[in-house]
């Protein structure tokens, strides 16, 4: 029996409707006063006169000298953060739901105190660590304290997201897997990793995204010489024109966003797609593979005491 799409609210009646329709014509009517009050007031104050805009549009110094140098250091900095926390935060993530309780307390620690810690106090003890104890120079400190801020509070993030994608996964799956001989490791890798991917990829995804925008923290207090920071040089250098400068550095915050989140929907919807297409069968001979060495299973899936076939 199908239900009606409907079932799971009251439609909305001829009164209901009328109200709804006034409402979203208030709120129109008040968004467009707004939006004229704010551009009538960039306008009064010259910030929407040509003459601010027009290097974006014809004087490809401001690309070449400011942005995107400052694009490229953000794209480094997002890039670095992202391939070491990614591992990171699934190894603690897994070491979380370890049977060994050293391992599962130690994890919980380290993951919980760099979560507790704000990512900007991270990279201002990172950057100070490494004028005090290391010979980083100071063109690169920036760049190193940067990463490593982003790295320690979002690998504590990313660890949360995959103890708790894997968690998410019905019990059975796990007693399936131990039933045919599998081992702890190979059911986490085998079975459980595999299928939590997919669950677990918008939440991955929307943290990736805080990270490329947390790479501004360490042009506003480091020096690191990313979008944001190259907003004061720029402005000085052609008439003041803040507010241009900060509309394109934020258009290119969105469309590198936009492209991450782009490129994470077709990956999970290829991901998706393959799951459905895939008929993989787990043979005999496969689960054998998956014993312990030196045991064979019978039919029952325990061992039955022979030796394992010689290959």
């Amino acid at each position: 029996m199908t239900s009606s799409p409907t079932t799971l609210y009251d439609v909305p009646g001829p009164r209901a409707r009328r109200n709804n329709l006034l409402l979203t014509a208030v709120f129109l009517v008040a968004l467009g006063a707004l939006l004229g009050w704010v551009m009538g007031s960039l306008a009064d104050k010259g910030q929407l006169a040509w003459a601010k805009w027009q290097p974006f549009f014809t004087d490809p110094r401001v690309w070449e000298t400011y942005l995107l140098p400052a694009l490229r250091n953000t794209l480094i900095a997002a890039a670095l953060a992202m391939v070491i926390a990614l591992p990171l935060g699934a190894l603690f993530g897994i070491a979380r739901l370890s049977d060994h309780r050293s391992v599962r307390w130690t994890a919980g620690t380290v993951v919980e105190f760099f979560r507790a810690i704000p990512v900007l106090i991270l990279m201002l003890f990172a950057n100070a660590a490494y004028a005090e104890f290391t010979g980083v120079g100071p063109d690169s400190r920036p760049l190193y304290a940067v990463v490593t801020g982003l790295v320690l509070y979002n690998a504590a993030v990313l660890a949360e997201i995959v103890r708790a994608g894997i968690l998410a996964l019905p019990q059975g799956q796990t007693d399936a897997a131990k039933a045919i001989g599998m081992r702890r490791n190979q059911v986490m890798r085998y079975v459980l990793l595999p299928q939590s991917v997919t669950a677990m990829l918008p939440a991955i995804v929307s943290q990736l995204v805080v990270i490329v925008k947390d790479t501004a923290l360490g042009g506003a207090l480091l020096g690191f010489s990313e979008l944001l920071a190259s907003v004061r040089p720029m402005s000085a250098n052609y008439g003041a024109n803040t507010i241009a400068c900060f509309t394109v550095v934020a258009v290119l915050f969105v469309v590198l966003n936009i492209a991450l989140t782009s490129f994470a929907a077709w990956l999970e919807g290829r991901l998706r797609r393959g799951k459905r297409s895939t008929g993989a069968v787990v043979t005999a001979d496969a689960v054998e593979e998956l014993a312990a060495p030196g045991e064979h299973l019978g039919h029952d899936g325990l061992d039955d005491g022979r030796p394992p076939p010689e290959r």
